[in-house]
């Protein structure tokens, strides 16, 4: 009731000021992340990282994310994982299957595939690591795929479906997931 309230509160202000709000994983249930769009630029909240019960019988350091919930686990053993808040793929760039991680990298760069490039044409053929770059402060790379998880420089879309494939997570987030993740660790994604 009291998210309802703070949503309703803060979009009636956006309105007034111009601007709107955005619940980009209404369908989710709790613990959602909403923006505003001010003349002052973008308000949100961002999926908080919790440990949580978590009974599985996978091994420790097992990555298990579930996109319909839009949420990562990272299996900590004993009954408990850590849950953190996540975009994933547009309707049509899901994906699901087992990988693992086969590297890793702090503000990686970023080259577009050809598909991104012919849906977004005016893209930059490449863009070096740093706070701008789409990847944000860290990429965990899956197998021989060209799929990550990695940060993102626009927390705001956590919770929707909004890449082409990828799995984001706030930078905070996947530099805390970064520390944790071996290379070599089992990732299952889950539709």
């Amino acid at each position: 009731m009291r998210f309802s309230v703070r949503l309703l509160v803060i979009g009636l202000a956006g309105s007034l000021l111009g601007g709107g709000v955005s619940n980009n994983a209404a369908a989710q249930g709790s613990s959602q992340v909403w923006s505003l769009q001010t003349p002052f630029g973008i308000i949100y909240e961002i999926i908080p990282r919790e440990e949580v019960d978590y009974p599985t019988t996978r091994p420790v350091g097992t990555i298990v994310v579930n996109t319909s919930k839009r949420r990562l686990y990272y299996v900590l053993g004993g009954g408990k994982a850590i849950r953190y808040g996540i975009a994933v793929g547009l309707e049509g760039y899901g994906w699901s299957g087992v990988s693992t991680v086969s590297a890793k990298r702090e503000w990686p760069d970023w080259t577009p595939t050809p598909n991104i490039l012919k849906r977004f044409p005016n893209l930059p053929r490449h863009m070096a690591g740093g706070p701008d770059n789409p990847l944000g402060a860290r990429a965990l790379y899956l197998g021989g795929t060209l799929y990550r998880i990695h940060g993102t420089n626009e927390p705001w879309k956590l919770g929707g479906g909004v890449s082409s494939g990828c799995i984001r997570l706030s930078n905070d987030d996947i530099i805390d997931l970064y520390n944790r993740t071996k290379i070599g660790a089992t990732v299952i994604v889950q539709q």
